[in-house]
């Protein structure tokens, strides 16, 4: 036997005839391909969400020309066959955040692809998923990582090129790249609530030409690596990976981890962030030769929504995601478990909803000094996101929306309770929970029905802070006339320190609103690292998840015993 074995764990891809009718006889297995042919490689590129993220980030760099259009390929954002998108909320200054949904594709209809291994044919797989949020004040972004084997329960598409329609069925969310990218937006909406703005989608060979064009992604890893599967070979340390051996570190699913595709997304969040890190740091940015070399490549693999269509819009997007520092760009994976009826692939875990939820509600998943934010708010991980939990004493809750530090937010508590001594109890818990000591408590004119947070211009981050330590939710802060930031306790809360909470009153602010955002929990879990991060390697897999000659062995192993193999690189 080879010590080139195939991946055969993943799903492979499937033809399209064989779901239009909608999960008929046979499940999966009816809907792949003939048996007959070879079994491919399974690829799951992050670089090719890479692709996605470097494209726009050099878009901001001014340098990309208009011939570059005619590269871009474009098709409808949205193929469900009922409902949408989902629709963004717009702050208090009516700026919205941006969501694109980052595709990679695992098709191998192009001859190029074909050669760099797998079998070729129709049908595809969306093997790399991921959700770029960036915040409507463009000040943070998170990097979302849908693992490509999580089942669910998948909507109704057509395709709108070919105009095949897959009914609503429960599979893998990675099958629905083979109805358009469109149907894999519905499919993630569904899934996660999070409005979809964009999609862009990105086949592998770019992966090598854009590695190359940026003069290639260092990384680390923190011993021996050999996998056969994907042909990654590296001895322990840092490395600059180009071209197919870029390629090599971001398919390896036996390499890293556990050896499934939970570790090896870690590792693609390691190779993304430091390609983010090379562009910003390298002078690629400054050059224009290596920017129309690097746009040229990134443009010939892409396929972007209707909506980002066009040089220009790219160059809009480039400029919103270039405003976010490297530190205030936060990596995450899906909280998932074990199918309980297929130990190889991954549902939804509850925890996932804290994340969905800090998504959906432009909640920062990290400081303003780029460190990870700790919960604010005690909500719980519920089948219901907007479930409205009591939240912890101001005591406990540090930081939660990436504002100013609390020594430096200085609150101004009034009553408008009605019920005496409340503001000053309140501030006292601010003050003890770090907040400025210029925090006071005055009377409020009059009584207020709500609790609500107030804020001045350009101080909308602080005042999210402040509601999230006390429990009030996201729509209880509002844009006000001064002076900075003002707390007003409402008939709504009659007691305690938290909104909700310690004998607080009910939710009726914002009753509808979804609850404060637990942080610590949307971050719990989800293997959490900010693009600044470089300090980290890739944690190659001690278990026996490779095979050469029939033998089961770690990846270490597989190297020392595969000394005629040469290594990717140096």
């Amino acid at each position: 036997m080879s010590d080139t074995q195939a991946d055969t764990t993943g799903p492979r891809r499937r033809a399209r005839s064989a779901q239009q009718a909608g999960p008929a006889a046979g499940g999966r297995a009816a809907a792949r391909k003939s048996k007959k042919k070879p079994k491919r490689k399974g690829l799951r590129i992050l670089a090719y969400t890479t692709a996605g993220l470097v494209l726009v980030a050099a878009a901001g760099g001014g340098y990309i020309f208009e011939m570059l259009d005619g590269n871009i390929k474009h098709s409808p954002l949205f193929a469900g066959t009922s409902g949408d998108a989902g629709k963004e909320k717009p702050d208090a200054f009516g700026r919205t955040p941006i969501n694109v949904l980052v595709l990679g594709s695992d098709t191998r209809d192009d001859p190029t692809d074909c050669q760099i291994g797998g079998d070729c044919g129709p049908g595809a797989n969306a093997d790399v998923e991921m959700v770029l949020h960036v915040s409507a004040d463009r000040s943070n972004a998170t990097v979302m990582s849908i693992p490509r084997d999580t089942v669910t329960n998948l909507p109704g598409c057509t395709d709108t090129q070919t105009h095949t329609t897959m009914k609503p069925h429960r599979d893998l969310i990675n099958s629905t790249l083979d109805y358009g990218p469109g149907c894999t937006v519905a499919a993630v909406h569904q899934l996660t609530g999070i409005p979809i703005d964009h999609f862009m989608m990105v086949d592998f060979k770019g992966v090598v030409n854009m590695s190359d064009a940026i003069g290639g992604v260092p990384v680390c890893v923190d011993n021996n690596v050999y996998d056969p599967y994907s042909h990654l070979k590296l001895k322990k340390g840092d490395h600059t990976l180009q071209g197919m051996a870029a390629l090599q570190f971001v398919r390896t699913r036996h390499g890293f981890g556990d050896g499934s595709d939970l570790g090896r997304t870690v590792a693609q969040h390691m190779f993304l962030s430091s390609m983010v890190r090379q562009l910003k740091s390298a002078g690629t940015l400054a050059n224009p030769a290596a920017l129309l070399s690097l746009a040229n490549a990134a443009t010939k693999a892409l396929t972007v929504d209707d909506g980002l269509s066009g040089i220009t819009n790219l160059v809009n997007l480039g400029d919103d995601l270039n405003k976010v520092p490297t530190n205030r760009i936060t990596m995450t994976t899906m909280q998932n478990a074990a199918d309980p009826t297929d130990p190889n692939r991954v549902i939804v875990a509850p925890a996932a909803k804290n994340l969905f939820s800090a998504i959906i509600n432009d909640v920062s998943l990290t400081q303003g000094d780029g460190s990870k934010s700790s919960a604010a708010a005690s909500a719980t991980a519920t089948d219901n996101p907007a479930a409205s939990p009591a939240a912890p004493a101001p005591s406990s809750a540090p930081a939660a929306t990436g504002g100013a530090p609390k020594s430096e937010i200085a609150v101004h508590v009034k009553n408008g309770s009605g019920i005496g001594g409340r503001a000053g109890d309140v501030a006292d818990a601010l003050k003890a929970a770090g907040y400025s000591s210029g925090t006071a408590a005055t009377n409020a004119v009059g009584t207020d029905d709500t609790s609500s947070v107030t804020y001045t211009a350009g101080r909308e981050a602080d005042a999210q802070e402040v509601a999230a330590s006390v429990g009030l939710p996201a729509s209880a802060v509002k844009p006000g006339e001064g002076p900075g930031i003002t707390l007003v306790i409402g008939k709504d809360w009659p007691s305690g320190t938290t909104f909700g909470g310690s004998g607080g009153g009910s939710s009726s602010a914002g009753s509808n609103a979804p609850a404060p955002v637990n942080t610590q929990a949307a971050l719990s879990n989800s293997d959490a690292q900010t693009a600044d991060d470089s300090t980290k390697c890739a944690q190659v897999s001690t278990q026996a998840t490779v095979s050469i000659n029939g033998v089961g062995m770690n990846p270490t192993q597989a190297y020392s015993r595969s000394p005629n193999v040469p290594d990717s690189a140096n």
